[in-house]
């Protein structure tokens, strides 16, 4: 991790995921009652491409220092790969 990055992480507490928790709650609850007083139905937008797909590129260098975030931050691992469950969510 880079030291720049050091002060947006620290432990929580159960104290803090709490407010979260609840802020977070207070947060959608209201969003949730703004949507709901919009009468009108909003129409459907869309796009028509003579292309649609991209083509292969090149690509670039990988980032270093992102793989490694990466690979830090995830719990299950081994060399090469992160392993994920498949389809548990």
């Amino acid at each position: 991790m880079n030291k720049e990055n050091d002060f947006l992480f620290h432990e929580v507490s159960e104290k803090e995921r709490e407010e979260i928790k609840q802020e977070a709650k207070k947060l959608m609850d209201s969003f949730y009652n703004k949507l709901n007083k919009i009468k009108q139905k909003m129409p459907e937008h869309f796009v028509e491409r003579d292309e649609f797909e991209r083509e292969e590129g090149e690509g670039t260098e990988p980032n270093k220092e992102f793989r490694n975030a990466m690979f830090d931050n995830a719990p299950n691992k081994n060399k090469d790969f992160i392993i994920a469950e498949k389809k548990g969510w």
